[in-house]
């Protein structure tokens, strides 16, 4: 083996293992987003829940302001 074909490898080796790490830390950041995606969805249904029971709650009260909204999307 040539000692340029040495260094060949090396760098290619070296920009192998750059290339793996910031798959590693790209692949962290996604799982991270991932969960915080769930949560915020989870406290977006408990929010649509409480203003579902909110305008129902208004509503059985009766009066002018009674409204009904449909929040479950279709």
């Amino acid at each position: 083996m040539t000692d340029e074909t040495a260094a060949l490898i090396l760098a290619l080796a070296t920009e192998n293992a750059e290339l793996r790490a910031a798959l590693a830390e790209a692949q962290e950041l996604l799982v991270e987003t991932a969960v915080d995606a769930g949560e915020m969805h989870a406290r977006v249904e408990e929010l649509q829940a409480e203003l579902t029971k909110m305008l129902v709650e208004r509503s059985c009260n009766g009066g002018k302001n009674a409204v009904w909204i449909n929040l479950t999307g279709s």
